[in-house]
């Protein structure tokens, strides 16, 4: 490391090292890349977040920031970034933090299945993706060892997710109207809010990209069924501005004018992922009812670093299934309900009119009897509310 550069430590194939460096490189920021297994990362960095967790970001003055809204805020706080992922209006800035949730845990169902049920296609792709992960100079047994050990407990999260046998075609389904969605709002726009990327494009791109653009199978996809979506991935990894698609004098989301095509994707969340954060609040609050004594700024877990609580079983798309109920999900779902609080009635009364429109209400008032707090580069609870 450098005394001029950020370091990230990442990997291609990583879903949520995709959001920070999409972020990164759109913000002109001077960083490098680095892959976990580079022994400063294990040294130096392992030993402050206290997990082997990606992506981490370190910062000239040899500061740790853990997790991709972590480092995105990171900037933004300190005024460093040229156009902030953060829009100005309360009302466009709701919509951000609802797409920031979806983005980051919504689509975790499709990129697990395209990524690890179409072997035939997929593998040789993955075995080299994973490569990064071995020890620098590793032999070819090796890598396959390492490859072996990573997929098996990725395949296994791929369960915890949700995407069980009976699910695989849902799974499908969705996510193809999700690609028909968001092609037809880029017709008009570059980015989800309009005219610059937002917190919304960044924590899609934890997917879209990570899994969903790259991966043989899903990439085919993409590019066939939704060309503009592939476009709008690029547009995303590049720091200048192309306007080839799109009439940048047309561009722009006014506060009382959130359009059609906006409101349908919105639509989308309140089906595809409504149900399941529901269930998982529900979940969390009897959890913490049977734990009266969790010390705040404690996660209550046997092994601090992990990051489930149990599994929770939900209605999706006609069928039940179940998946893991992590903390941190509450944690993004927190951001969206502090714009709410913050903003002044007349700006609530819009946004509560906005969420009610497209079925999203619930995510105004559903709320965990304690808090998520980060400390540490953990999720934590906080007082009781």
């Amino acid at each position: 490391m450098t005394d001029k550069k950020y370091t990230l430590y990442g990997a291609a194939c990583s879903l949520y090292t995709a959001k920070a460096r999409s972020y990164l490189r759109k913000q002109g920021i001077d960083f490098v890349e680095q892959s976990p297994n580079n022994p400063h990362y294990n040294e130096q960095v392992l030993p402050k977040i206290g997990r082997f967790i990606i992506p981490v970001l370190e910062t000239p003055q040899g500061e740790v920031v853990q997790d991709g809204s972590e480092i995105i805020h990171h900037f933004e706080e300190r005024g460093a970034a040229e156009a902030s992922a953060y829009p100005e209006s309360y009302m466009i800035r709701a919509v951000a933090f609802l797409f920031e949730l979806f983005g980051g845990e919504g689509l975790l169902r499709p990129a697990m299945h395209f990524r690890w049920d179409y072997d035939e296609e997929n593998l040789s792709f993955l075995k080299s993706e994973f490569s990064p992960f071995a020890p620098e100079g590793a032999d070819e047994e090796t890598l396959e060892q390492v490859f072996a050990f990573a997929s098996g407990r990725m395949r296994k999260a791929k369960a915890f997710f949700g995407v069980s046998e009976a699910a695989k075609p849902l799974v499908a389904e969705a996510y193809q109207e999700f690609l028909r969605l968001f092609e037809a709002h880029l017709r008009d726009f570059p980015y989800i809010l309009g005219r610059q990327p937002s917190l919304a494009d960044y924590a899609l791109m934890g997917p879209l990209y990570g899994h969903l653009y790259r991966d043989p199978v899903p990439s085919r996809l993409m590019r066939q069924q939704a060309p503009r979506v592939a476009r709008w991935v690029e547009r995303m990894n590049t720091r200048e501005e192309y306007w080839g698609d799109h009439n940048p004098a047309a561009c722009g989301l006014a506060v009382d004018a959130i359009p059609d095509t906006l409101k349908s994707l919105m639509r989308f969340v309140a089906q595809e992922y409504l149900p399941e954060i529901r269930a998982h609040v529900d979940f969390t609050n009897r959890w913490l009812d049977e734990r009266p004594d969790i010390d705040a700024g404690t996660n209550g877990l046997e092994k601090p670093g992990e990051r489930s609580i149990g599994m929770c079983e939900f209605d999706w798309r006609g069928i039940r299934i179940d998946s893991s109920v992590m903390p941190y999900r509450f944690y993004l779902l927190q951001r969206l309900q502090d714009c709410y609080d913050e903003a002044d009635t007349v700006v609530q009364q819009q946004i509560e009119g906005l969420f009610a429109e497209v079925g999203l209400s619930a995510l105004l008032t559903l709320r965990t009897r304690r808090r998520v707090e980060r400390r540490g580069h953990l999720e934590v609870w906080g007082e009781l509310r």
